[in-house]
C-alpha cells in the first residue's frame, strides 16, 4: 500500500481531512441558528435561500437540529384566505437552542436575586429595579437615535438599529396599522418569564424612545418566537407616553 509520502501532490490534495465534514456541518448549523435567532420563525426554503443551501442540505441540518431539540417546527400562520394544500412549516429556536447561543448566562443567579428583592421589598421594588436596569440601555439608544427626527416610525427604525447593536437582533417595519418593532433575541427571557416587570420596563423605554404610545403584542419570555411591539399610526392624544401590554396567544 502506498503511504502518504509516496502520493503525488494532486493525490494528497484529494485525501479527506479528518473532522473536516463535521466542522463544516457545525459551521453551517451555527449559521442556521444565528439566522433563526435574528429572524424568528422561518421556513426551510427561506433559510436555504439566505444561506445558499439546496433544499436537501438545509433539510439535513434542520432534521439534526430537530432531533437535538434545538428547533421546533410549526405550521406557518396564514392571514386572509388560505390557498390549496398545507401551509408551509416554519422553524423556531427552542429554549435549548437559545441556551446553546449563550443567551441565558447567570439566569439562576438573577432569578434568585429578584426573588429576594420581591420577598423583602414587594413587586414595586422589583419594578424599580427593572427600571434602573434598563436606564443605561435607554441612554445608549437615545444617543444612537439623535438624528432620527420626530416621526415615530423613523425613530422605530433607528431604535431597531440601536437595539441590534446591543445584541437584540431587532428590526422595524411599516404595517397597515402603523409600525412594528421586533426583537428576535431577549437576553433575560428566562428571568422575565417569572418577573414581567422586566418586559414592562423595557416596553416603557421603547415608548419613550419612539415618542408615542405603544402596545406590546408578544414576548419571548411568554413563549412567543419574537418580542413584538406595535406602534399605532395615529395614537390618541395623551398627557404622557402610555404603555399597553396586549397578549395575543390566549
Amino acid at each position: 500500500m502506498k503511504n502518504a509520502a509516496a502520493l503525488s501532490g494532486d493525490q494528497q490534495a484529494t485525501l479527506p481531512v479528518a473532522g473536516a465534514g463535521a466542522s463544516a456541518d457545525l459551521s453551517t448549523r451555527d449559521r442556521v441558528t444565528q439566522l433563526l435567532l435574528e429572524r424568528g420563525a422561518t421556513t426551510a426554503a427561506q433559510l436555504g435561500s439566505a444561506l445558499g443551501l439546496s433544499p436537501a442540505a438545509i433539510r439535513r441540518h434542520l432534521d439534526a437540529m430537530l432531533a437535538d431539540g434545538d428547533v421546533v417546527a410549526r405550521e406557518q400562520a396564514v392571514r386572509g384566505s388560505r390557498g390549496r394544500g398545507r401551509p408551509a412549516k416554519v422553524f423556531v429556536l427552542t429554549e435549548a437552542g437559545r441556551v446553546r447561543c449563550g443567551t441565558h448566562h447567570y439566569d439562576n443567579m438573577a432569578t434568585a436575586a429578584l426573588r429576594w428583592i420581591a420577598r423583602n421589598g414587594g413587586s414595586e421594588a422589583v419594578a424599580a429595579f427593572a427600571a434602573d436596569q434598563v436606564a443605561a440601555l435607554e441612554a445608549r439608544c437615545r444617543a444612537a437615535m439623535e438624528d432620527a427626527g420626530d416621526d415615530p416610525l423613523a425613530r422605530a427604525e433607528a431604535l431597531a438599529a440601536a437595539l441590534t447593536a446591543e445584541g437584540y437582533a431587532a428590526n422595524a417595519s411599516t404595517i397597515a396599522t402603523g409600525g412594528q418593532l421586533c426583537q428576535h433575541h431577549c437576553p433575560v427571557a428566562h428571568v422575565a418569564a417569572e418577573f414581567p416587570q422586566l418586559c414592562e420596563a423595557e416596553t416603557a423605554v421603547i415608548s419613550r424612545l419612539v415618542g408615542t404610545h405603544v402596545q406590546r403584542l408578544a414576548t419571548i419570555a411568554h413563549g412567543d418566537g419574537v418580542c413584538t411591539t406595535h406602534i399605532p399610526a395615529q395614537p390618541r392624544a395623551q398627557s404622557g407616553n402610555t404603555v399597553t401590554t396586549v397578549r395575543t396567544d390566549r
